[in-house]
Parts: C-alpha cells; structure tokens; sequence
C-alpha cells in the first residue's frame, strides 16, 4: 500500500431551524414540551453529550484562562460521533469512553443521533436551525460502503466523491459549510486541498433566534464592567424597558439567570459568579450534577436585565483536550485503528481536530455558529434590575429535551 502521509479530516458546523405548530401551549403561542417522550437510548445520549460538553469546556478552559471562549460541543460530538462509526478496537473505546458512550450499542447511538437530529431540527418555528452533515472523500480512494452509508443513515450526511487535486474541490466544501453557516463560518478546508487529505466529514449547526423579551436599543448605553481582575473597562451595556419572564436561581456564591428564545423551547442560561475573580472556578468545576442542581432550581420571575452586547469569533485545535479526555489513542500513528472506515488497522489516525465558532448576542437576539475539523492520517465544532456587569459562562441550550448546543464564556465583551 501507499504509505505516503494521507489527511482525513472531519469537519463539523453547527446550525439551527425548526419549525412545527403542535407544541404551543394553549392559546400563549409557547412551546409547553417535546412532541414525543424521548426514548430510553435518546436520553441516555444527550446526558451523554452534555457530560462532553462540561469535561471539554472544562479542559479548553484550563488553555483559555483569561480569554474568552465559545465552543459547539454538539457540533464536535457529531463529527467524533460519525467517526466512530469507523473505528474499532482499543480505538473505537477510547472514543466511547470519551464520549461517554459506555454502555449503548452502536445501533442505539446511531439511531438517537437520528431522532435528535429530526428533534431539533422541528422544534420551534420561531428560531431558525439547521442542523447539517456531509463527508467528501477523494475519487482515488475506496471506503467501507457500510461506513457511508451508516453516515448517510443516521446522521443525514450528504456523501460525495470529488477530484481533491482540483481547487474546485476546496470551493465546494467551503461553500456547503458556508452556506449552512449562513456565512459565519465562510472558510473550513484550504482552497487547494494538501495531498495528504483523503476525506473530510462535516458537521454543521447555525443558530438564530430573538429573545423572548427583547432588550429595548433606546437604552443601550455604555456603562461598567468588572473584569476577573477587579479592574474595570467601559461595555455597551443593553437593558430591559421593563420587566420581563426569566427563570433565575440564586445560591452561595453564584446567580444563574435563564433567557428564553422564541416560542421557549431553547434558552441561554448565564452563570454569574458573584465574585468576578470566581469565574475560573466555575469553568474548572462545571459538571452534569452541578448544573441539574442549578437547572433545577430555577424559579420563574420577572426581571429588568441589563447585559453586554459581545461578539466573539474562536478557533482552536482541539487535540490536547481530547487527548487529556482520554482520546489519545486515535491521535496515534500505527496504533490507531479506524478499519471500519478503510483499510488495516494501523493505516489511519486523527491528524488534528479543528474547531471554528462565532456568537453574536444583542437586543434583539442571538446568532451562532460553529464548525469542527478533524483531520486524520494514514501512517507515514418592578423589581431591582438584575445587572450582568461581570464575567460569566453561558450555555445556549434546548430546555425540554435538555441538549446543549454551544457553551461561551465571557471575560472582556469588548474584546471579539
């Protein structure tokens, strides 16, 4: 076999729509549940996905103290999600274990990651969604048709085959994800795809929704932010001309605030420590429990809010921190085993996995994207104002099903 280095990324986008009119509680044009009970493996994989979400947050954390942060965790699960459909062996483990797989059967994850899909995609009518998948491979190549096709199956991907030794290959790829970015993420692969790469699989979620209770423009002004340091630098603060339907819980030492979207099917929860200096703490302790205990909790009451405006665009290789999360295994060459996707065991590895995101947030609502690249190679994504003037970590979320879409932290929202 040709034992010159080969590159297959996957890539993954994150996007979001829906659109029914049998949710809506009786004459409040609310969403008031699911349209269906989840099913027992369902359920199990979106704990399962959210358990990923806070152990990776926790880790890209550690690398972004001071910065701010905005991952997909969905989109990143779904792209390992379709590569673990090619894996096997030790490999096909470690992935399972960091995912948190352990204890569904193949058919179950790929089968739920079917029905979330269709879930999500037909939730809200007043938030659009699109939740998109493909994977392109070289012409010259042969994959396991039973590894495609379980893609085609479960994750909806759209499969072809093109000439990577064209830059008309790269164009295509890069138009697909920006058009189901509807333009955030404008740019994925290079234009002229390196010789190395035999396959890219891509995930895409785009996000936009208007807050339940918009924030009046009229009244955005510049007012003080307290920055982790103690220090303070001037933001463009946004408010609430009057009190609006929140849900809010309040503990020892943090508040967390929950603003709906839409018909309310899909949320940002804020979590604000009262202490600036305490938001490295929240992001190094987030865990499924802590965050059912603050779910929980949350009661629902009227609010003037007042919070930043911030955008934030983030790019980062992911290697380190799923390697930290026991991944390591598929990042190595000659050991890795992907031969359910193509040829021995050994042949191929993940090369890099790359993340894209981009978040918009304002008085009128919230726009987000996210793509995620994983590369691998053969061997050789009324009452008092309740004023959010400190850093805090926000998680955009769908309430009923209880699947996290993107995660962010907000230390200076001056800065991009």
């Amino acid at each position: 076999m040709n034992r010159l280095p080969r590159l297959l990324p996957l890539l993954g986008v994150a996007i979001l729509a829906g659109g029914c009119d049998w949710l809506f509680g009786p004459g409040d044009g609310l969403i008031d549940g699911l349209p269906r009970e989840l099913s027992v493996a369902e359920a199990s994989l979106i704990r399962a996905d959210n358990s990923f979400s806070f152990k990776l947050f926790s880790e890209l954390n550690e690398q972004e103290r001071d910065g701010n942060l905005f991952v997909s965790p969905l989109s990143v699960a779904m792209a390992l999600g379709m590569t673990y459909n090619g894996a096997a062996g030790s490999t096909q483990e470690a992935m399972e274990q960091t995912l948190g797989l352990e204890g569904m059967t193949l058919e179950e994850i790929n089968q739920s990651y079917r029905d979330l899909i269709d879930l999500l995609r037909n939730l809200d009518h007043r938030v659009e969604f699109i939740l998109a998948n493909s994977i392109w491979y070289r012409d010259t190549w042969t994959f396991n048709p039973d590894f495609l096709e379980t893609n085609r199956t479960y994750f909806d991907a759209e499969v072809a085959a093109l000439d990577f030794s064209s830059p008309q290959a790269g164009r295509t790829i890069n138009d697909w994800v920006n058009d189901k970015t509807n333009g955030k993420i404008p740019e994925i692969v290079p234009q002229q795809i390196p010789i190395d790469i035999i396959m890219y699989l891509i995930n895409a979620i785009y996000f936009k929704a208007d807050w339940a209770a918009q924030f009046d423009k009229s009244l955005t002004e510049d007012g003080p932010f307290t920055l982790e340091d103690g220090s303070q630098i001037t933001a463009r603060m946004m408010w609430h001309d009057e009190p609006a339907r929140v849900w809010r819980y309040h503990g020892q030492s943090i508040s967390v605030v929950d603003l709906p979207y839409g018909g309310r099917a899909f949320s940002m929860t804020l979590l604000i420590p009262d202490a600036p200096a305490a938001i490295d703490s929240i992001g190094r302790t987030l865990t499924q429990e802590q965050w059912d205990l603050w779910i929980a909790g949350l009661d629902s009451t009227s609010l003037v809010i007042s919070m930043p405006r911030f955008t934030i665009e983030y790019e980062i290789d992911l290697n380190e921190a799923l390697d930290s999360l026991g991944m390591g295994v598929a990042f190595q060459e000659y050991v890795a085993d992907f031969s359910r996707m193509c040829c021995q065991p050994g042949d191929v590895y993940i090369d890099k996995v790359k993340h894209k995101a981009f978040v918009e947030v304002n008085e009128e609502g919230t726009e987000a994207a996210a793509a995620t690249a994983v590369g691998m190679v053969p061997t050789s994504s009324g009452p008092q104002p309740f004023i959010i003037d400190r850093p805090f970590v926000f998680v955009i979320r769908e309430k009923f099903s209880g699947t996290i879409l993107f995660m962010g932290k907000v230390m200076d929202p001056t800065a991009g």
